[in-house]
């Protein structure tokens, strides 16, 4: 049985998390959180925040060891963008997308 865990609408951009996900997919959960730590982008907090929740979710629901979960999906979605516009020179206008993204997270037993 998997444990999922969902942020949506993340103020960040999918590009900026996906490496992030991949670095701990595949991984134990406990691994995952301290490979996080040591991370020094904003996304890693996001993620770690996450699979703190899974996590948490698996605790409430006392089916299995929290120790021995292993992270098997990590995705990183795209969620909707504020647009913007930013004035040019001789009244053109360029676009601005202030990109979210929805953070998913699921856990599951070794076996």
């Amino acid at each position: 049985m998997a444990f999922t865990a969902i942020h949506k609408f993340a103020r960040i951009s999918p590009q900026k998390v996906r490496p992030l996900a991949d670095l701990v997919r595949g991984k134990y959960a406990d691994e995952a959180l301290d490979i996080l730590k040591f991370q020094s982008q904003r996304g890693a907090r996001m993620l770690e925040k996450v699979i703190r929740s899974a996590l948490g979710n698996a605790e409430h629901q006392q089916t299995v060891g929290v120790d021995d979960l292993i992270v098997v999906d990590a995705r990183v979605d795209e969620g909707p963008m504020f647009k913007r516009i930013r004035p040019r020179a001789r009244g053109m206008a360029f676009s601005i997308k202030r990109r979210m993204s929805h953070i998913k997270v699921s856990l599951d037993s070794v076996e």
